[in-house]
């Protein structure tokens, strides 16, 4: 195994970390997280349109741990909880970074690339269109998305999506994302 976790939360942990966790996402924890960098955005007076644009932003993130995570805790036993994931919160001068870690199944790899790539590939109205079209042609998944919620944070925030994926075992991925609020 490669993948070292240590190493990874400290990689993302950098900046004027607001808010920094790795541990089992559940959803007293979403509502945690969400009243404490409500709180930590007032203390720091970031204005009305940021503080909400980042505050929609880590539900979503959060939302899509939540729902998307993969669990190696079977193949790992003790080394990680189940649904376990780091999420870090941090400014860095006037943007606002959301670092989340979580581990995905290999054969999910290529997909996910493929889909953030496009994503990052599209035109502030390209995104808009591509949100419209899965909201009104996507199925609902089993887990209850429609594929829209990384398009989303992108239309959001007006920067690309930045990723990347650590080898953890044959069959999973540690997967990192990088999403960028400015002022």
């Amino acid at each position: 195994m490669s993948f070292n976790l240590q190493e990874s939360f400290l990689k993302i942990n950098k900046g004027d970390v607001l808010l920094a966790y790795k541990g089992s996402v559940t959803s007293d924890l979403i509502t945690h997280v969400l009243e404490a960098i409500e709180q930590k955005l007032d203390e720091l007076q970031t204005p009305s349109p940021t503080k909400k644009k980042v505050y929609n932003v880590l539900v979503e993130t959060l939302q899509n741990l939540y729902h998307h995570i993969d669990d190696p805790h079977e193949v790992v036993n003790e080394e990680f909880d189940a649904k376990f994931a780091m999420v870090v919160v941090s400014k860095q001068k006037e943007t606002y970074r959301i670092s989340t870690g979580n581990f995905v199944k290999s054969v999910k790899v290529k997909n996910l690339k493929e889909k953030i790539d496009k994503i990052n590939s599209l035109s502030k109205d390209e995104l808009k269109d591509l949100y419209k079209f899965v909201l009104y042609h996507q199925e609902i998944s089993k887990k209850g998305g429609g594929g829209l919620g990384l398009i989303d944070i992108a239309k959001k925030t007006g920067h690309n999506l930045e990723y990347n994926f650590q080898s953890f075992t044959d069959d999973y991925y540690f997967f990192n994302l990088n999403v960028y609020v400015s002022w």
